[in-house]
């Protein structure tokens, strides 16, 4: 018969003064409770226990102790957690909740489990948890704007959908237009016996469409007053919205040695899955920011369109689409979309002017 350890628990305040080495402390953040466990400098456990998900008890219950490492995944409440907790002093860790395999794929999940593992891993190499850092408060207000106004489009697009959805069901279908002007196309549109059901849904949608261009005429009005935003609307196609995205993102270029690793940062690259001699093609990572790869797309889209001037971005792309092939399309718009990440941070890093053919005009020197 198997002995059961126990741990003996000393208290976390008691055990941290004992200690003349900094503890590493794992803490699994809930919506109401936070579970935490605390490892000595040995990687053994010496106390565990939770705390109130709010900033008067998390303020109380860790302001008393000396410095020590705090390990928390990403999350809803990380990012002010992690602001309260660096404001007392300690060392805050945020890990990337994405790549820690071991605490999602867990089949034994508890929160005080995920919580030894943060401090223990933590404890031995911070590397193994793949830090991320937080954006400030004030970064962060300035991002809800254009996340607000993305939630907006959601709700437009979904109830326009469910619009053409239920007229199909009953054998009609409505004329393709923008979201925009849908609900003033479509309100002498839609087929008698749905008019009752539908005509109330129309009006939100009007609503929306009012209020998403009031987010609009806000976000334009951030850009022109932001420096690094009016900067990189040098390049075509980048608008109001993308360039402001892109600055609030990315927050600090000095965060990016390279700028080539922009492009891996927001989950433009391919993923890699060499195994002996076997080195597959596989599709990009879509790992970073959602938001920002999209709207980077979109940008791309644009560059390659009918409408856009001649460029070193779109004669890149136009070169790979001339490749042919299956998807050599959709290929071209997403190397655009990378080279376009790593060409507005350089712009940002160098503060030089966009030259859009700056290729030619260094062969026309070297000649």
């Amino acid at each position: 018969m198997k002995k059961s350890i126990t741990v003996k628990r000393v208290g976390i305040s008691k055990a941290m003064n004992k200690s003349a080495r900094p503890a590493t402390i794992g803490l699994d953040l809930g919506d109401q409770f936070s579970q935490y466990c605390v490892v000595n400098q040995q990687g053994s456990e010496i106390d565990s226990g939770r705390v109130r998900t709010r900033p008067e008890e998390l303020g109380k219950h860790f302001g008393k102790m000396k410095r020590v490492r705090i390990v928390m995944e990403t999350g809803t409440h990380s990012p002010w957690v992690s602001r309260l907790l660096q404001g007392l002093g300690h060392e805050v860790i945020v890990a990337n909740s994405r790549k820690l395999r071991l605490i999602y794929k867990n089949r034994r999940k508890a929160d005080r489990v995920d919580a030894r593992y943060l401090a223990k891993l933590g404890h031995k190499d911070t590397e193994l948890v793949f830090p991320i850092e937080h954006r400030t408060q004030a970064t962060q207000a300035e991002l809800s704007l254009i996340r607000s106004r993305e939630a907006l489009m959601a709700a437009r697009t979904q109830l326009v959908n469910h619009v053409r959805g239920t007229v199909k069901s009953f054998g009609g279908r409505l004329p393709i237009c923008s979201a925009a002007a849908f609900h003033k196309r479509m309100a002498t549109e839609l087929p008698e016996p749905l008019r009752e059901a539908l005509l109330r849904v129309l009006d939100t949608i009007a609503t929306l469409t009012e209020q998403i261009a009031a987010y609009d005429k806000l976000i334009a009005q951030r850009a022109r007053k932001h420096s690094v935003a009016k900067r990189l609307q040098q390049v075509q196609g980048v608008g109001p919205l993308t360039s402001l995205t892109y600055a609030l993102t990315i927050e600090r270029h000095e965060r990016f040695a390279r700028s080539r690793t922009v492009g891996a940062y927001l989950g433009l690259t391919p993923a890699t899955a060499d195994s002996g001699q076997s080195s597959p093609q596989l599709r990009i990572t879509k790992e970073g920011d959602v938001l920002l790869r999209r709207l980077l797309v979109g940008a791309a889209q644009y560059i390659l369109g009918p409408f856009a001037q001649d460029s070193d971005l779109r004669r890149h792309g136009l070169a790979i689409a001339a490749r042919g092939g299956k998807n050599a399309k959709k290929r071209a718009v997403v190397a655009v979309a990378r080279k376009l990440a790593v060409l507005l941070h350089k712009l940002w890093k160098t503060e030089q002017d966009y030259v859009a053919l700056y290729n030619p005009q260094q062969l026309e020197q070297v000649a």
